[in-house]
């Protein structure tokens, strides 16, 4: 089926490159000691220094499971559900290769690379936007260059402008990169009913290098993440925008910074419904209406949200 859709659509596959599902044959071969998967798993120490790793969270970094070797701690960037992978393996870097061909064969048209500003860990850094990190992003270039030149690399990376668009590389990593401060600047002016912001920095917008794009959107099935305004608006505004997000009945995800306190990491809401206004509904379609015009008019590629198409 995915074969024949790739006939009429192109298609988008998603590659999740940090992390596998504590459920996942991988993690269970790595908790029975079995090849390959028990040399696939980010095994720490406890007693390593990890308070310079920037966090997307507010839950624990790692996480206790036994496993047929002993009690162990392992790397969970998202969550005791999601284990991270140890990229220092070449055997899973090969496993990674071998699915993207997999991947290519079906008709893959766009790659996307989930979380990969993620990838690479070394104790006493930030590991976040390692070296390493975007040395396999232009390994996954290359391979692709040779075997099949019109997949396009799209990196999700969920973080401040300048550092987001550094997986362009030098033209030679990410042919697209999403667009994650167009949500949360729309939404600002929008509901504040100013353009300042969102003018002032689409006016000083840099252009990609040259074949690479912007992907423009306003929702996904993630949360309106709030990161990329760091540096652009207040800290205040940041919080104020979480706090009526949670008064019109969404959530907001936290994450825990370097001194142990806590930051607005994404807001959970449909795009619509954080665009609402409880006493005027003309007016959230309105808000919504621009926010989507905006986003299509913007320099890049626009990428329209399935339920936000469908107003689900």
């Amino acid at each position: 089926d995915v074969v024949r859709f790739s006939g009429e659509f192109e298609l988008m596959f998603d590659l999740v490159l940090n992390h596998c599902s504590a459920k996942s044959p991988w993690f269970k071969e790595y908790v029975s000691g079995i090849e390959p998967g028990r040399n696939y798993v980010m095994e720490v120490d406890e007693k390593a220094d990890l308070s310079a790793v920037v966090r997307p969270r507010s839950t624990p970094l790692l996480t206790t499971f036994q496993t047929r070797g002993g009690e162990r701690n392992v790397w969970t960037t998202f969550g005791a559900d999601q284990v991270d992978l140890d990229w220092t393996s070449p055997d899973l870097l090969f496993e990674f290769l071998d699915v993207i061909m997999f991947y290519v064969s079906m008709g893959c048209r766009i790659l996307r690379l989930d979380a990969v500003a993620f990838l690479w860990k070394k104790i006493g850094t930030s590991c976040l936007h390692l070296p390493e990190t975007h040395e396999v992003v232009k390994l996954i270039r290359n391979l692709l260059e040779v075997v099949a030149p019109d997949v396009l690399i799209l990196t999700e990376t969920n973080v401040p402008h300048e550092e987001n668009v550094s997986y362009f590389g030098k033209g030679d990593e990410a042919h697209a990169v999403y667009q994650f401060t167009l949500p949360p600047l729309l939404l600002h002016g929008l509901l504040r009913g100013t353009a300042k912001h969102l003018s002032s920095w689409a006016a000083q917008l840099s252009s990609p290098p040259r074949g690479c794009h912007f992907l423009n959107f306003t929702a996904s099935h993630d949360g309106i993440g709030v990161r990329p305004l760091e540096g652009i608006l207040p800290k205040q505004e940041i919080w104020d925008l979480a706090e009526e997000v949670e008064k019109k009945g969404g959530f907001v995800s936290m994450r825990k910074l370097e001194d142990g306190s806590e930051s607005p990491y994404e807001l959970n809401s449909t795009f619509y419904s954080a665009l609402s206004d409880p006493k005027d509904e003309a007016l959230g379609e309105a808000r919504f209406l621009c926010s989507q015009s905006v986003a299509l008019a913007m320099r890049g590629i626009p990428a329209v949200y399935f339920h936000s198409l469908c107003a689900t």
